[in-house]
């Protein structure tokens, strides 16, 4: 199922949710101009290494150039391919607006940052061991859709379903679809427990635990900034 978008209009331009899309697309630009092995080597630099997270959290040097916790905000605005970035985008262009309209610009993008880190910490617990980097918004964008189906349980969401040459479209309340979206995510991640997972890299899988962390910790941290506030966020920024 894929969401086309929801009927849950907003009075303000979502201008954190525009930047992080054009700060992840210019990211992805630069990944795409990089040859093979620069880009494995900048991918180890930039991306959660969690096998190289739990050295540095034992204070154990891991010799990179930038400190190793720098990754957990790093790594969010990277991807292993166009359909992982388009697919990602997607997600955030749809329901990220209406979350930032709640929160206001600045607490959204605290909001949205600390999701992400999170998230890589959830999915960090559950393979500590790795030696596989972990990138992608996909943690991030998570907590956008925990505060999003809290925040409007019942807005309408259009979606489309893939079925080869067809493609039917769909109506359902955010509650079914990211509810849905939420149960796929924890179901997989216990699945995968015994698996070497990562973040739409194509040598790993996907970081299910990541996308169930950062849906959860959307949904308590969001209350937390104010998701639930009856004052008018249309000129403020806070």
């Amino acid at each position: 199922m894929v969401p086309i978008r929801d009927d849950n209009p907003t009075r303000i331009t979502p201008y954190v949710t525009y930047g992080l899309i054009a700060a992840n697309v210019l990211a992805f630009l630069y990944e795409s101009s990089l040859p093979p092995r620069e880009l494995d080597r900048f991918l180890h630099l930039a991306a959660v290494v969690p096998r190289e997270l739990s050295a540095s959290f034992a204070g154990i040097p891991v010799h990179q150039f930038l400190p190793e916790w720098t990754t957990l905000i790093s790594s969010q605005f990277l991807h292993g391919g166009l359909l992982h970035l388009a697919g990602n985008m997607l997600f955030l262009w749809i329901f990220g607006n209406n979350v930032e309209e709640k929160l206001g610009h600045i607490k959204y993008l605290f909001f949205y940052l600390t999701c992400g880190v999170l998230a890589s910490l959830t999915q960090w617990y559950f393979s500590q061991n790795s030696s596989i980097p972990s990138l992608g918004a996909s943690g991030a964008i998570a907590g956008v859709l925990g505060a999003y189906v809290l925040r409007f349980p019942q807005a309408e969401i259009l979606g489309v379903i893939p079925l080869g040459f067809f493609f039917p479209t769909f109506r359902v309340p955010a509650f079914y679809f990211l509810g849905l979206w939420f149960v796929e995510q924890a179901f997989y991640g216990l699945a995968s427990l015994e698996t070497p997972t990562n973040i739409g890299m194509e040598s790993g899988g996907i970081a299910y635990w990541a996308h169930a962390g950062g849906f959860l910790f959307g949904a308590i941290l969001g209350p937390l900034l104010g998701l639930f506030s009856d004052k008018s966020r249309e000129e403020s920024f806070y």
